[in-house]
């Protein structure tokens, strides 16, 4: 998976397709990521420690990695990925459109 947390995507299927957002967290087993405040559900729970009075709790769910692209840091567009080695021996991800390193 090349979406690492903290990068800003963009969603380009299902019902937020045209937001803008950062990655809050990565699952890579699932292949899914989750977007800060993006595809809000809403979850009902019981009282416990944490949740003193229950109720209603409205949260991000995880969205499909395949419906997000990663948005580039200097050319500020969605772009698709490339790695490329580095003179000390790291790999690098590169935006395809203007080769600038992501990392």
């Amino acid at each position: 998976m090349q979406i690492k947390k903290n990068d800003t995507v963009l969603v380009t299927a299902g019902k937020e397709k045209g937001k803008r957002g950062r990655v809050i967290a990565v699952y890579p087993s699932n292949n899914r990521v989750l977007i800060e405040k993006l595809n809000m559900i809403k979850r009902h729970t019981k009282p416990n420690q944490q949740l003193k009075q229950g109720g209603i709790v409205e949260r991000e769910s995880p969205i499909s990695a395949a419906n997000v692209r990663l948005i580039c840091n200097k050319c500020d567009k969605p772009t698709s990925i490339s790695r490329k080695t580095q003179g000390d021996g790291t790999r690098a991800r590169v935006c395809k459109a203007c080769e600038a390193t992501l990392d």
